[in-house]
């Protein structure tokens, strides 16, 4: 069977009778032209997905019928990335990572060297780069992101972390172990914004359990530390 083409249907809209609406509708309609008895794949991002059958299409919406639904398991050893705020071409791109490469939630922070005011509501223009990111490497889930006032707010929202480091680049910190971005009680890792940490930023960090490590004697743009930090603890995750 040919890859199907996916949309994403909010899990609080996941009961019959199932309707696509909005942008997904308008993509399924006037782009893809799907027809009456056309066969889709649908996820909700938190893990559920189905192939459906199309019944009717509307002006603006589609209503479809389930044909088989699935469950894929949660991430057995979560990751948390806590970036601190930066630009937004680029942010863009570290979202889409993230989905490909299994990040289980994105908080953004304020930093003292952030670039601008991290928005307290979010923006719904990072949940469509989520679900394109998802729709493209065929996933059904997709990350959590939540923002953060400052580094404290952080350090309490990490607690019960098993695992909590801090990509730092001082010169005692050591090179990050793989294995402590992939435990089963969940690791969060911490990076800066473009240009970095201040040192009382990293202080409030480590006071609450944070440990420092160094990615490498190369300074990283954010979203090249967040890409390695990713692809670190999905080699390390899928070794075990």
């Amino acid at each position: 069977m040919s890859r199907l083409n996916s949309f994403h249907l909010a899990p609080a809209l996941w009961r019959e009778p199932f309707v696509l609406d909005g942008e997904e509708a308008r993509h399924l309609i006037r782009v893809l032209r799907a027809r009456v008895g056309d066969t889709v794949r649908l996820f909700d991002g938190r893990g559920r997905w189905g192939i459906f059958r199309i019944e009717r299409i509307g002006k603006r919406d589609a209503g479809l019928g389930l044909v088989e639904e699935h469950a894929e398991p949660a991430p057995a050893f979560p990751l948390t990335l806590a970036v601190g705020w930066s630009k937004g071409l680029r942010r863009g791109f570290l979202l889409e990572k993230a989905v490909e490469l299994g990040a289980t939630a994105v908080w953004f922070w304020q930093a003292a060297r952030s670039q601008g005011e991290v928005p307290e509501d979010g923006n719904e223009g990072w949940e469509r780069q989520l679900i394109a990111a998802a729709k493209q490497c065929g996933t059904a889930w997709l990350p959590e992101i939540r923002t953060f006032t400052g580094p404290g707010n952080v350090a309490q929202a990490a607690e019960g972390m098993s695992s909590k480091v801090l990509c730092w680049e001082r010169e005692d910190a050591r090179l990050v172990d793989p294995d402590a971005l992939a435990t089963r009680q969940g690791c969060v890792a911490v990076l800066g914004p473009e240009g970095g940490l201040e040192d009382r930023e990293a202080r409030v960090f480590m006071e609450h359990a944070f440990t420092p490590v160094s990615l490498g004697p190369s300074i990283l743009r954010f979203e090249t530390a967040a890409t390695f930090v990713l692809s670190l603890h999905l080699w390390a995750a899928s070794g075990r």
